[in-house]
């Protein structure tokens, strides 16, 4: 398919940026450090490191062969039509639950400000603003997301700015290696944090010239959040008494003087909705992108005037709004479903690294290699957290096979 949109280099990096800062950006340097202590500053600059690989080869399948579908369709092209729809259903199925869990992420910014009893109806709301910017077509959404990005680097680079200008004599708590369980806590986190490159690359029909701009966009945009993350980190860890757990808006107190609730509360609702928006746009993309193949009915194929599939959205912000109201009378396992979301992704980034290896120039081989086997480091670790995925890919996959031998018959 012929990239028809409108993103550029750096509008793809601020999306990339925002989604990857999502949720997390003002809440995470705070629970790594709580898991790790003085560690998460050498994970978050371990995890940057890691991810350059699995970036650089996601930017070039974008590149090469731009599609709606995404990993779906790199697996496709690389082992058969019904692995890469396993693959496509694995994303369409896990995004609901994990835009669910970000949203719910995204309340804790603003509930300060409302109280816990408005908490349903405060997500169902997010959900309208999503279907809002998402039906405009996402040119409006990548312009936003420029000016968010820029917002929460200016923000991190005052609070560092104070920090070092105030010169007050902090003194950092003695640095302690802690326990592989706190480690190992931190580092699936971590990754949570990273997810989003692969939404990115259902998008690439929507920039202007794929094969030259998304390599360099996911790049900077990854090192960007990467900077910002360790950052934020060594910041906290440094103004933090022995024993304190400093969140984000008590450091901007500390150092600015107050307001830190308002500031971060504001940049923090705004990132989370960005995150959950790319999400929900990449799914979107991939239901119409099916729609076409014959996996889901044709009734998701029609485009509205912005060229957007309006009834996919549809279907993707009503199943993200089931999940919330079926989750709300339960206390929420926020960990446990991070660890699902991070097992499924996990299963895609291998499959799309191992699709690499025959869809890309030689040139990208060694980098594939070592992508595939972080991939597959990262799913050991995981462990038993995988449940999920494999209970999707057992379930989707002789469905899928019977509905493509009856296709042929």
């Amino acid at each position: 398919m012929k990239a028809t949109g409108g993103i550029g280099r750096y509008q793809g990096a601020a999306l990339l940026a925002t989604t990857l800062l999502g949720t997390g950006v003002f809440i995470l340097p705070q629970v790594s450090l709580q898991q790790a202590g003085g560690a998460a500053i050498g994970i978050w600059l371990v995890l940057t490191l890691l991810a350059v690989p699995i970036t650089v080869i996601f930017g070039a399948l974008a590149g090469a062969i731009p599609n709606a579908a995404g990993p779906a369709h790199f697996v496709g092209e690389a082992f058969g039509a019904v692995a890469g729809r396993v693959m496509g259903l694995l994303f369409l199925l896990v995004v609901p639950v994990g835009g669910s869990a970000a949203l719910l992420m995204t309340w804790s910014f603003i509930e300060p400000w409302f109280g816990a009893q408005y908490q349903l109806s405060g997500q169902l709301l997010f959900l309208g603003v999503l279907f809002a910017l998402n039906r405009v077509g996402f040119q409006l959404s990548a312009r936003l997301q420029l000016g968010l990005t820029l917002a929460i680097v200016a923000v991190v680079l005052l609070l560092l700015g104070a920090f070092f200008w105030q010169g007050a004599p902090l003194t950092a708590p003695i640095l302690e290696l802690p326990a592989w369980s706190g480690i190992s806590a931190a580092l699936a986190l971590g990754f949570w944090s990273f997810l989003g490159v692969e939404a990115m690359t259902h998008l690439a029909q929507d920039f202007r010239d794929p094969a030259r701009d998304m390599v360099p966009a996911l790049l900077i945009g990854l090192l960007l959040v990467g900077l910002i993350y360790l950052g934020c980190s060594a910041l906290l860890w440094a103004l933090a008494a022995p024993g304190e757990s400093l969140t984000m808006a008590q450091a901007f107190d500390r150092l600015c003087g107050g307001y830190g609730q308002w500031v971060i509360g504001i940049l923090g609702l705004c990132s989370g909705l960005a995150t959950v928006n790319v999400y929900t746009a990449s799914v979107a993309r991939l239901t119409w992108s099916f729609s076409q193949q014959g996996v889901l009915p044709a009734w998701f194929q029609p485009l509205n005037r912005h060229q957007v599939p309006e009834r996919a959205l549809y279907l993707i912000i009503g199943l993200m709004a089931a999940v919330i109201l079926g989750s709300s009378p339960f206390p929420q396992q926020l960990e446990a479903l991070i660890g699902w979301v991070n097992g499924v992704f996990a299963v895609i980034y291998l499959a799309s690294m191992l699709a690499a290896l025959k869809l890309l120039p030689s040139r990208y081989r060694a980098t594939a290699i070592v992508s595939a086997l972080l991939c597959l480091g990262l799913m050991l670790t995981l462990g038993t957290l995988l449940w999920y995925a494999v209970a999707i890919m057992l379930l989707t996959t002789p469905l899928l096979w019977w509905q493509q031998r009856h296709r042929q018959l």
